[in-house]
């Protein structure tokens, strides 16, 4: 009996032998596969990542600073064409609500040649000077009043002195020899004036 456990004890050790070499098969191509793949990882070149020299950085740095140079001047350019462009614009239609302005002078002139009623040459006048006075209005344009008022250097321009005829008027604006105007509260043109002494 003691024969046949030895025997038994013989035939599990060769089993369990078996299937640790089993195992240990299974188990080799597992190791084999990743030797593989280590050798192919190891085969394959390895791009070294080139730190840029000194000249290739400057020469990157020249590009980028003439296309960004180039690109300001550009813009540069287009927006000055753009303000010139506008600037047109908005002369353009102040200049055509002058238009019919002009043609009542025209007609006016035309009319003067032929008129033998001089009240009505004075009155056309008169008309086409009411109508030219609105549109300047239209434009925020605002005669400044200076006859009689002090002389003031931010509103008047002074051409000459005369003895004041009365004694009120010293200091003060006697006449005016062109008018000034306000532009939106702003002065436009200042007026020319005599003063009195």
């Amino acid at each position: 009996m003691a024969k046949k456990l030895n025997t038994s004890d013989k035939q599990q050790d060769k089993k369990s032998k078996a299937g640790k070499k089993l195992t240990g098969e299974q188990a080799q191509p597992e190791v084999e596969k990743e030797n593989a793949a280590e050798e192919a990882q190891e085969e394959e070149p390895v791009e070294e990542v080139k730190e840029p020299t000194a000249e290739e950085k400057l020469a990157e740095l020249q590009d980028k600073y003439l296309r960004l140079s180039a690109e300001y001047d550009n813009f540069r350019k287009r927006t000055l064409k753009e303000k010139i462009d506008l600037q047109k614009g908005a002369n353009e239609s102040l200049l055509e609500a002058l238009l019919p302005v002009a043609d009542d002078f025209d007609r006016a002139l035309q009319s003067v040649d032929e008129a033998k009623d001089i009240k009505a040459v004075k009155e056309g006048l008169k008309l086409i000077s009411g109508k030219f006075n609105g549109f300047l209005t239209q434009q925020g344009i605002k005669e400044i009043d200076a006859v009689h008022k002090k002389f003031d250097t931010d509103l008047h321009e002074a051409i000459t002195k005369i003895p004041a005829p009365q004694k009120k008027l010293k200091g003060k604006v006697v006449d005016v020899i062109q008018k000034g105007y306000y532009l939106n509260e702003r002065v436009l043109r200042y007026s020319r004036v005599v003063i009195g002494e």
